[in-house]
């Protein structure tokens, strides 16, 4: 006879069930959302914010919306797209730039399934959609901020060498100096073009004004498109360690153009904090304390981060920039306030080392460098108000401590603000700093980047294989393939909860992958069906031809599908994108394929067969 000891089905029995009820999230669609939170990460959310933005929403034809306030968010659920966009609309004029207003796609399942970590299948942007945002890098400020680092080099070079000049400044274009005799303009020109004083790779164009013993020094345009692809690749690689620390499955981070990079973020759920995080041109400057003797021209006036502080006076000379962090993490000082523990690179150590030898007593003062943007509701030209938003730089002092010890790679900061406000200026120390600052230029949750014809047309694909696959399984091998047709079904189930339970990411090369494995189930079913033919043509009894049919078509069946497991697997750790969901979802297609397809049938086939005194038997 055939048939599973009692623990066996029961295992077959709990997986199906986990299988089942990891699946039932999917049958719950996602609520249109918005998400609110105060620009000022110091500012959770709270009960203020709540009655502001109902009382907007109220006064507004908005039918119908569920608000609740969620983790330091105000989350605002509706029916309809229409009184989504609306939603958001009224609350970004309402607010302006106090509060970062962002569209989402809110989960309904169930409490009691959340609870047992229950969550619908992630859809990539080619099915569902997700977070777009499209930045444009500031080759303007990072060409000025290259200058204001060559204006820095020439002063220090002069003043060792003697050379006096009445002026210099920073166009933004150029950096221009002005000389009071004609020998020390002639000695600045030996001296630029002596001197390789330019960062590697960078060609100065120089205009030269002997009648007023000016000298104008620019980027030549092969520096500028130099400086231009550094920038938008160090931001590329910076976007994507800051998608990765903030745990994104399979995000897209490419540049588009020669001055834009594009950001897709699928299945996100928290786009306020997606947007705060990559949104942030954050760094820092370390920068001594002018003294009193310190020129005007050297030292610069900043306010402080904190609020009850006033002012102080910097040297406009960097000592070590955001640029030369390695690591940064965050902790607590001796009197329990948050600190960032920071590490910095060999060259940055040097320097830090470097400026603080000989300056112990003085203090040292660290800037934190902020691109923010500025809303105001202006009227276009056809009268319409409309939201005009403008970048601008934020340079704040949060930390200005005395220098004890000569400083290395590893120091802390204190006076960082509460712990988020640390954990978040970690998390961009470590993720790196941007060579340029970005303002977004287009931003959105967008629906399926193939359109939904191609969706309708993946979905239905799956249906008509999988009615095909049945009808012909049924014909051909009657009950046999009933058992192969309830062990198919499984499968699917079984792939669905697992994707859902792993956080698996499910994009259109992903439902290949299903495709595929549809397939692939049915054929090891088929190599069983057929060993037991087999088996009844050499006259081998009913029972007996079942337990060899599935005995010796095991080896097979395994060997086939450890091959294209051990593919998947290349794939998936060479592939990108799109190539990653088409390996992941083959990888678990094969393993709960070989589940069902071996011990699921075999069970359906044990229940029908196993206890019957089977005299012949039709397969």
């Amino acid at each position: 006879m055939n048939k599973f000891s009692i623990w066996t089905n029961l295992t077959i029995l709990m997986v199906l069930l986990i299988g089942i009820l990891y699946s039932l999230p999917n049958l719950y669609p996602a609520k249109p959302s918005i998400q609110a939170t105060y620009a000022n990460s110091a500012l959770a959310a709270d009960q203020n914010l709540y009655d502001r933005i109902e009382n907007i929403l109220d006064s507004a034809e908005i039918d119908d919306f569920n608000i609740a306030l969620i983790d330091n968010n105000i989350a605002v659920n509706f029916n309809s797209l229409d009184d989504q966009l609306k939603g958001k609309s009224l609350l970004e004029r309402a607010f302006l730039d106090e509060v970062i207003i962002a569209l989402n796609l809110q989960p309904s399942t169930p409490e009691w399934l959340k609870n047992i970590g229950g969550s619908p299948l992630r859809l990539g942007l080619d099915l569902s959609g997700g977070v777009h945002f499209l930045l444009e890098v500031d080759i303007e400020n990072a060409v000025a901020n290259r200058l204001e680092s060559a204006l820095n080099e020439f002063r220090k070079k002069f003043r060792e060498d003697r050379v006096r000049y009445v002026k210099s400044v920073n166009t933004g274009s150029a950096i221009i100096f002005n000389f009071d005799s004609n020998d020390d303009y002639g000695n600045a020109i030996n001296i630029i073009n002596k001197d390789n004083l330019a960062p590697s790779g960078i060609i100065y164009d120089l205009a030269l004004d002997p009648i007023n013993n000016e000298i104008g020094i620019s980027f030549s345009r092969e520096a500028i498109k130099d400086i231009r692809d550094y920038a938008v690749g160090q931001n590329l690689m910076t976007l994507r360690n800051r998608v990765n620390e903030l745990g994104v499955s399979e995000p897209i981070v490419q540049r588009q153009g020669s001055d834009r990079i594009v950001v897709q973020l699928p299945g996100v759920q928290d786009t306020t904090a997606a947007k705060k995080i990559i949104g942030k041109t954050a760094n820092l400057e370390f920068r001594m304390e002018a003294t009193p003797t310190t020129s005007r021209l050297r030292k610069e006036t900043f306010e402080f981060k904190a609020s009850e502080f006033t002012t102080a006076e910097l040297e406009r000379t960097v000592v070590v920039s955001g640029d030369s962090v390695t690591n940064a993490s965050t902790g607590f000082d001796e009197n329990g306030f948050p600190q960032v523990n920071i590490t910095l690179d060999m060259q940055g150590g040097r320097s830090l080392q470097k400026a603080t030898t000989g300056n112990i007593g003085r203090r040292l003062g660290v800037l934190f460098v902020e691109q923010k943007t500025r809303s105001e509701i202006v009227k276009n030209d056809s009268g319409e108000e409309v939201i005009e938003q403008t970048q601008y730089v934020e340079k704040k002092i949060i930390s200005l401590a005395t220098v004890q010890a000569v400083l290395g790679t590893s120091f802390r900061i204190t006076g960082v603000g509460n712990t988020q406000e640390a954990s978040e200026l970690a998390l961009l120390l470590r993720a790196g700093a941007l060579a340029a600052p970005m303002k977004f230029v287009e931003e959105r949750t967008v629906g399926p980047s193939l359109g939904k014809e191609n969706i309708q047309l993946g979905v239905r694909s799956i249906i008509i294989g999988l009615v095909a696959v049945v009808l012909f399984m049924l014909f051909y091998y009657r009950w046999f393939g009933f058992a192969a047709n309830l062990a198919l079904i499984s499968n699917l189930i079984l792939i669905t909860g697992f994707m859902s339970l792993i956080g698996a990411t499910l994009t259109l090369p992903g439902i290949a992958g299903i495709v595929l494995t549809v397939g692939m189930a049915v054929d090891a079913n088929v190599l069983i069906f057929s060993r037991i033919r087999e088996e009844l043509g050499t006259g081998t009894s009913p029972q007996e031809a079942i337990k060899e049919g599935f005995s010796k078509a095991f080896t097979t069946i395994f060997d086939a599908n450890i091959t294209t497991l051990i593919a998947a697997i290349v794939l998936y750790a060479i592939g990108t994108g799109p190539v990653k969901g088409f390996a992941i979802t083959l990888s678990i297609g094969i393993l709960t394929s070989m589940f069902t397809a071996i011990l699921g049938t075999r069970a359906v086939v044990n229940l029908m067969y196993g206890q019957r005194n089977l005299k012949e038997l039709k397969v």
